[in-house]
C-alpha cells in the first residue's frame, strides 16, 4: 500500500485537535512532517514526524499533501502556494475571506491537476449525520423548517485569540459560520434567499460574536418551501437546541455538541482506521427525542422515540481525502464547496449592511 507523506501546518487547536490526530489514524495517509514555529509540543506528541520550523521547508520537501491548520487570514496565500508548488492541499475552514479568493483557488487546483479540500470536518459530527438519515427516511415527514444553532457561553473574549480580532476572518461568522451553512447546503442544496443579523453580544469585544442568518429553499413549488435558521451566540449559558428539525408528520430536536473535540483536549486520540476499537459513541442522555403524529387526522395523539446518535468520525473525513488522492473515491468535499460557502457568507454581510433580504444567484452553483 501506497502511502501519502503529509505535513501538517501550524499546532495550534486545529493542527493539534482536527488534523493531526485524524491523518496520523488513517493507514494510506503518512504524518511526515509538522511545521511548528516555535515549541516542541508536535515532537512530544507525534515522535514520527519531522518537526519543520517553516512552511517554505515544506514545501522544498517530498511531501504530497499539505494540510493547513493556520489562522484564517492565511489560507488564501499559504494555499495559493502551496498549490504552485505541486502539492494537494487540505485548508482548514474557511479556506478563504472572499468568494474570488476562493474561485481563483479552485481554479489553480484544476490547471494543477491537484485535489483541494476544505475542511468542512462537520458533516462528519455524529448529530449531523443522524439528523441526515432523520430526513432521508422521512421520520418527520415532508421537512418545512429546521434551526441549526451552535451555541456558547463564553462572555470574554480569549485573550490573544485571532478569531476575536478586526482582521479578515476574525468573528464568528467566519468561524461558525462555514460549518452551518455547508451543513444546510449538504441537506437541502442551492437556497433562493438569505437574510443575516449579525452583532455584538458581550459588553466587549472587537467583532462580531453572534448571528442569525435565514435561509430559503425552493422545493419545485411556489407554496412549499424549507426555512432553515442558522445561528450563534457566545452568551448562551443555557444554549437552545443543537437541531430542531419540524416536518408535517413531526418534529425532531437534538441538544449538545458532538463529543469528538471535547475528547482529544481531555486526551484521547483516535484509535487507527480499521482497529477494533471504536471511537466514541455519545452519552445516551444526549440522544435527540423524535416527537411523531402516527395518525394526522388526531394531532393530540403525539408519540416519542428516543433516536441514538449515530457515532460521528472525523476519520472519514480523511479516510476519503487518502482515497480520493489514490483514485479510489471521489471528492466528499470539494473547493467549490468552498466557493459557495465563501458566497453565502458575502451574501450576509450584504444583507446585515441594507439590512434586507438578499437573493441568492445560482449562476456557476
Amino acid at each position: 500500500m501506497r502511502r501519502i507523506r503529509t505535513g501538517v501546518v501550524g499546532f495550534g487547536l486545529a493542527g493539534r485537535v482536527f488534523h493531526a490526530p485524524f491523518v496520523d489514524a488513517i493507514p494510506e495517509l503518512e504524518l511526515a512532517y509538522i511545521v511548528q514555529r516555535s515549541g516542541d509540543e508536535a515532537r512530544h506528541a507525534f515522535p514520527q514526524a519531522e518537526q519543520l520550523r517553516s512552511f517554505e521547508e515544506l514545501l522544498q520537501s517530498d511531501v504530497e499533501l499539505v494540510v493547513l491548520g493556520t489562522p484564517t487570514i492565511s489560507h488564501y496565500p499559504m494555499t495559493k502556494q502551496a498549490l504552485l508548488a505541486g502539492k494537494n492541499v487540505v485548508c482548514d475552514k474557511p479556506m478563504t475571506t472572499t468568494t474570488a479568493q476562493a474561485e481563483e483557488l479552485e481554479r489553480i487546483a484544476h490547471e494543477k491537476g491537484l485535489l483541494l479540500f476544505p475542511f468542512h470536518n462537520r458533516r462528519w459530527d455524529g448529530d449531523f449525520q443522524t439528523l441526515q438519515g432523520i430526513i432521508r427516511d422521512g421520520r418527520v415527514g415532508r421537512v418545512v423548517m429546521l434551526e441549526s444553532r451552535f451555541d456558547r457561553y463564553r462572555p470574554e473574549p480569549k485573550p490573544n485569540a485571532w478569531r476575536e480580532e478586526e482582521t479578515a476572518g476574525g468573528g464568528q461568522l467566519y468561524d461558525i459560520g462555514p460549518h452551518l451553512m455547508d451543513q444546510a447546503l449538504t441537506l437541502f442544496g442551492r437556497p433562493s434567499t438569505l437574510t443575516a443579523n449579525l452583532r455584538s453580544d458581550r459588553n466587549v469585544g472587537k467583532v462580531p460574536d453572534g448571528f442569525d442568518l435565514t435561509l430559503v429553499f425552493d422545493t419545485g413549488r411556489e407554496d412549499r418551501k424549507i426555512t432553515v435558521k442558522l445561528g450563534t451566540t457566545v452568551l448562551a449559558a443555557d444554549p437552545a437546541p443543537r437541531y430542531r428539525l419540524n416536518g408535517t408528520g413531526g418534529s425532531y430536536v437534538k441538544y449538545g455538541l458532538d463529543p469528538q473535540e471535547p475528547a482529544i483536549l481531555a486526551g484521547h486520540l483516535p484509535p487507527r482506521q480499521g482497529a477494533e476499537e471504536v471511537w466514541l459513541q455519545e452519552p445516551e442522555d444526549r440522544y435527540g427525542i423524535l416527537t411523531y403524529c402516527p395518525n394526522t387526522q388526531k394531532p393530540n395523539e403525539l408519540e416519542r422515540e428516543t433516536i441514538p446518535t449515530l457515532r460521528g468520525d472525523y476519520r472519514g473525513f480523511y479516510q476519503n481525502v487518502a482515497d480520493s488522492l489514490l483514485g479510489l473515491a471521489a471528492p466528499e468535499v470539494t473547493a467549490r464547496c468552498a466557493v459557495r460557502t465563501a458566497r453565502m457568507i458575502d451574501l450576509a454581510y450584504e444583507s446585515a449592511r441594507i439590512g434586507a433580504t438578499v437573493r441568492v444567484d445560482h449562476t456557476g452553483w
